[in-house]
């Protein structure tokens, strides 16, 4: 998968999967372009986090300072954020794509997420997933991170597998 291209070395992961009904191009085509703002349970823990309704989708996240790794079409999304995701107004470091990979700077995390598509074996349908991957540099911001992630990994997963679960819903629905 291209995300262990991208970062294959982290201190911290979370993986999610779903199995879908329906086939790859149209699971990849809902995922690409979904609206995450119909889940109430998504826009109330992105707004006690302060992020704008706006971020709910892919090119809201770039806005914020996400930057789209790689995308092919129904194989894989990846994704990444440079920041100090912990502290009470997080600084994101806005980077290109190209700087992503070498950055390196102590004091600082980047985190790569996918969303991935694997056809099934039973020619059915596709299993979904989704892995985040986060890297500190430096033992201050592991240290912190760390802390960071013991409080927000529970609702973090709730995000992930909200996400799977209206992706599948959509899919499943055409």
């Amino acid at each position: 998968m291209l995300i262990d291209q991208l970062l294959p070395n982290f201190d911290i992961q979370a993986r999610y999967q779903i199995d879908i009904d329906a086939p790859v191009e149209r699971a990849y085509a809902v995922a690409r372009h979904h609206d995450m703002r119909d889940s109430f349970i998504i826009r109330w823990l992105c707004r006690l986090r302060g992020l704008p309704k706006s971020s709910l989708t892919f090119e809201g996240m770039f806005k914020l300072g996400f930057v789209q790794l790689a995308d092919k079409p129904s194989q894989e999304i990846v994704f990444g954020l440079v920041g100090r995701f912990w502290t009470p107004s997080p600084q994101i470091l806005r980077i290109q794509a190209d700087d992503f990979l070498t950055f390196n700077q102590p004091g600082f995390a980047k985190v790569v997420g996918n969303i991935a598509f694997m056809p099934r074996s039973d020619a059915m349908g596709v299993r979904v997933s989704t892995e985040t991957r986060v890297r500190c540099f430096g033992n201050s911001s592991r240290r912190a991170f760390r802390l960071y992630w013991l409080l927000i990994a529970p609702f973090s997963g709730i995000i992930r597998k909200e996400w799977l679960r209206l992706i599948k819903h959509r899919a499943e629905a055409r």
